[in-house]
This record gives structure tokens, sequence and C-alpha cells, in this order.
């Protein structure tokens, strides 16, 4: 019997509950979890840990989650990586604004956990 390898998610959120709730039950359901609180860090990080997903968070202090997924689509070894946006202001327009940066899935807060862990099984199965 072959181990399955344990699919990677990067979480980018800088609210400290809300990405501690994150990765508890995404290492819960057998994800291996990077957490990034800085968006700064987010491209570096995501080299650095080859992602099969990332959850982003869109209001970031400093940065903007939506130019952080054009960034990620713009690198060659992240461009076909899979993301989940989550916002917390969902207004009209902004769904159709972050899936045409590149984002994958997209999420408005507050995330139940049921329909949260649907759309990451969604994207990275």
């Amino acid at each position: 019997m072959s181990m399955a390898v344990a699919k990677r998610i990067l979480v980018v959120e800088d609210n400290d509950l809300n990405r501690k709730l994150f990765c508890d039950v995404l290492k819960a359901n057998g994800f291996e979890v990077e957490p990034v609180a800085d968006g700064e860090l987010v491209l570096t990080s995501a080299r650095a840990f080859v992602p099969d997903l990332v959850i982003m968070d869109i209001q970031l202090p400093n940065i903007s989650g939506v130019d952080l997924i054009l960034s990620l689509r713009r690198d060659p070894a992240l461009a076909e990586v899979p993301v989940l946006a989550v916002t917390a202001y969902a207004g009209k327009g902004d769904e159709e604004r972050i899936r045409d940066a590149g984002a994958t899935g997209y999420l408005a807060k507050p995330v139940s956990i049921g329909p949260f862990m649907t759309a990451v099984g969604d994207l990275v199965a």
C-alpha cells in the first residue's frame, strides 16, 4: 500500500484567529500547511513551499491579495497553482475582479467550515 503524499496548502491570512482556524481545520483533514501572515512574504514562501493550493485573503495590510494573485500567475513555477480567494468585502463586481486576476475559487467571509473544505477539496482533487 502506498501512502498518499499530503497535499500542501499555503494559507495567506493576516488575521491570527482566521489563520489558525484555517490551518487547524486543514491539518485535521490531512493537509500539510504553511501559514503566511504577511503579504510581502507570499511569493518567497510559495516558491519555497511549492503548494498544491494557495488560500488567499484579499484584504491584507500593505498589499492587495488581487495583486498577489496576479504575481503568482506571472511566476512560471506558480502559475498553475490554484488559488482560493477569501474576502470579507464581497461588493458588486468583486468576485469577477478577483477571478479575472486568476483566482480559481472564491469564498466570502465569514467562512463556514463545510463550504471551506468543499472548496478546498474541489481545488486540490
